[in-house]
């Protein structure tokens, strides 16, 4: 009766003990619902410096835990003004995709899939890295384009690298990054 005793509370206390499971896209990708503002940086390769503009960014879950809605606002000078991008993005876990509709005024509609995946192991739902790649084009080239997005509590920062493939070299080359703090749910 004792190792019975014994048996059955080992059983019930191991789900209070076991590792948690590893965080998956879906839920980093849920992680990010909410309201976001920070700066929209671009690297000048001549300077070697960063310049940025202010981007406000809402993330909207559209209830079936694949299909997310990203609106972001910029002001991208006297020119142009005021510019919205809105990203339809859906997740296919079977395919480990993200497939992506980026639209804009003035511009074409612009579709992507990217093969979408955890890197380092996340200690939790707001800290974890996710990589996504896919071929492309950047400035006209053809590329494979990388997304890297570090979220650290309240903080994200997605890097945008691109590889083109019209050279002899093999290298990623960061062209852009998006650096935001959650401001609300």
């Amino acid at each position: 009766m004792r190792h019975f005793a014994l048996l059955l509370l080992c059983i019930i206390a191991a789900p209070a003990i076991a590792e948690p499971l590893p965080l998956d896209v879906a839920a980093a990708r849920a992680s990010m619902v909410g309201n976001w503002e920070g700066s929209l940086d671009y690297l000048d390769y001549g300077a070697n410096k960063w310049f940025g503009i202010p981007v406000k960014t809402v993330v909207e879950d559209q209830g079936d835990g694949v299909t997310i809605i990203r609106k972001s606002d910029f002001d991208d000078g006297p020119k142009v003004g005021n510019v919205r991008i809105t990203s339809v993005e859906l997740y296919d876990p079977a395919a480990g995709t993200v497939t992506i509709g980026t639209f804009r005024k003035a511009r074409p509609v612009e579709v992507l899939t990217y093969a979408v995946r955890m890197g380092e192991a996340a200690a939790d739902a707001t800290h974890w890295t996710m990589v996504e790649e896919s071929r492309g084009t950047d400035d006209d080239r053809p590329a494979m384009l990388r997304l890297t997005t570090t979220r650290n509590g309240d903080r994200i920062e997605t890097v945008k690298q691109v590889d083109f493939q019209d050279d002899d070299k093999s290298e990623w080359l960061t062209r852009n990054r998006t650096r935001l703090t959650r401001v609300g749910e």
